[in-house]
């Protein structure tokens, strides 16, 4: 029988039902192509494969006839495609089990093909956000944090800002329309920071003395 990892989550996405008073505004995903030639490098490394089988058949051909020296490069080609075929496949299984959720009360991050893990990021920890928006309009969005706020660049990638260690910036990585999605977290972001936020206390009533 199929079984479903998240089919323990009450709401796709997020670890509980979200507290009342809570809306989910939107819900995305990475664009596992954006996301295969941004963090994994694809297009450089099937480059760096080319590179090496023009350099093998120019080393060669001088050498041997211009049959064989092209079949003597074609190792370098063959080899260069298993390797972006494996990129490809982990950056649609990143994309595929990954599920970002932006409420009216923070940003939510369940991430992880093999170690599933959820973060939970309310605006009143996030001091900035960061927005690298490409030509194709997707485009990452980054999350500077507040206080002593950690996360792990190595668990947490590649949901991060990269090359940004210490501190780490988790971020939504590659995502469609990501300048409408950053107006949205600016808008849900300053109505919840200007929010008042009423805390209850119990103090003790006052006795008043009856003449």
């Amino acid at each position: 029988m199929p079984h479903d990892d998240f089919q323990v989550e009450p709401v796709k996405g997020l670890p509980e039902t979200p507290p009342k008073g809570e809306v989910i505004l939107w819900q995305g995903k990475p664009d596992w192509w954006a996301l295969s030639k941004e963090s994994l490098n694809l297009l450089w490394v099937a480059g760096y494969f080319v590179f090496l089988a023009l350099w093998r058949f120019v080393a060669v051909v001088d050498l041997m006839p211009l049959g064989q020296a092209i079949w003597a490069s074609v190792p370098f080609l063959i080899l260069g495609a298993i390797v972006c075929l494996l990129l490809i496949g982990i950056a649609w299984a990143q994309a595929h089990y990954t599920v970002y959720t932006i409420t009216n009360r923070r940003v939510a991050m369940r991430i992880g093909a093999a170690l599933t893990v959820t973060l939970n990021l309310p605006y009143t920890q996030i001091g900035a956000a960061n927005l690298d928006l490409r030509k194709s309009g997707t485009g990452t969005i980054a999350f500077d944090l507040l206080g002593d706020t950690r996360i792990s660049y190595l668990v947490c990638w590649p949901h991060v800002r990269p090359w940004r260690i210490s501190p780490t910036q988790p971020a939504l990585r590659c995502i469609p329309e990501a300048e409408k999605i950053a107006a949205m977290i600016s808008e849900a972001a300053q109505a919840r920071i200007s929010t008042p936020q009423v805390e209850r206390t119990n103090a003790a009533p006052s006795a008043v003395a009856a003449e």
